[in-house]
């Protein structure tokens, strides 16, 4: 089997090209092969001759989206657009990875697969478009969302750890009402090569399971990595100035997957890995957690 990834050198299309390689022909196709915004990328892919095509590359800059939505939406709405055409065109699958930010962020429990959609900011809106053309276009699809991505080189782990070698003054300030599900590239990548051997096409929320404020997550790294003498303040939304509009609870259901058989491990136990991938797993003796 052949499949193609957009996107296979960022953070998640690298997970991917991991998990599946060993059993089937990747065929990367990263930023120096495919410019999103251009209608050209319907003939680049079609050339590739794949089986499958798995649609990771993005405009995921939520700030740059915001400051640049016209930009925003030629990249991740029309670039699907292009992608999924090129899908029809070849008679192959698309599996377009999205986000929890198509919600609102209103809600009182875990989003699931199907309830309302409704983006606040220009990434959201963005990302939405991008299903819609999907669903438009194309009869066999994975929408797969999913949520605060960490397991590459840049994200909110690294972060994190990288403010802990020299704090600002004052402490790290973060934020105590935002809401989310952290989630580890290789435990979705895993979830992604098993759903598309089932066939079962639709919606799908591939997040590890429970959920953390950003407070809660960075006090998490900090205590996992032994750095628990790094002050943290909590702060609110509107206390932090950013050109998005992050939608403030977001925790994703994973109930069609888990319907399948596939679910993903706690968010906690997927940090710890990735700590000690990193070298930087250093639990207190009180409180361990099992890999």
């Amino acid at each position: 089997m052949r499949i193609a990834i957009t996107g296979a050198n960022g953070q998640l299309g690298s997970a991917l090209s991991a998990a599946l390689s060993p059993k089937r022909t990747i065929v990367p196709l990263g930023h120096q092969q495919l410019e999103l915004d251009s209608p050209a990328v319907v003939e680049q892919v079609v050339a590739s001759g794949v089986d499958l095509v798995i649609h990771a590359a993005a405009m995921t800059n939520v700030d740059g989206c915001a400051r640049d939505p016209e930009q925003a939406y030629r990249i991740n709405s029309l670039g699907t657009k292009y992608v999924a055409l090129a899908c029809r065109s070849m008679g192959v699958p698309l599996v377009y990875i999205s986000t929890n930010e198509v919600f609102a962020g209103d809600n009182e429990r875990p989003y699931y697969e199907y309830d309302q959609t409704g983006p606040v900011n220009a990434y959201g809106r963005s990302k939405l478009a991008g299903e819609l053309v999907v669903r438009e276009l194309l009869d066999r699809f994975y929408i797969v969302r999913v949520a605060w991505l960490f397991g590459g080189a840049r994200n909110f782990v690294r972060t994190i750890l990288r403010l802990a070698e020299a704090p600002p003054d004052g402490g790290l300030r973060m934020v105590d009402d935002e809401v989310g599900s952290p989630t580890f590239c290789p435990d979705v990548a895993e979830a992604v090569t098993r759903l598309i051997a089932t066939d079962q096409y639709g919606t799908y929320h591939f997040v590890n399971s429970g959920s953390a404020s950003r407070d809660s997550f960075a006090r998490t790294i900090l205590r996992l990595a032994g750095r628990t003498e790094v002050a943290v303040t909590s702060i609110k939304l509107a206390d932090y100035r950013r050109d998005s509009v992050p939608p403030p609870y977001t925790p994703l259901a994973n109930l069609a997957g888990a319907a399948l058989g596939i679910t993903l491990r706690p968010w906690e136990e997927a940090l710890a890995a990735y700590l000690v991938e990193l070298g930087a797993y250093a639990p207190s003796i009180e409180r361990p957690l099992s890999l």
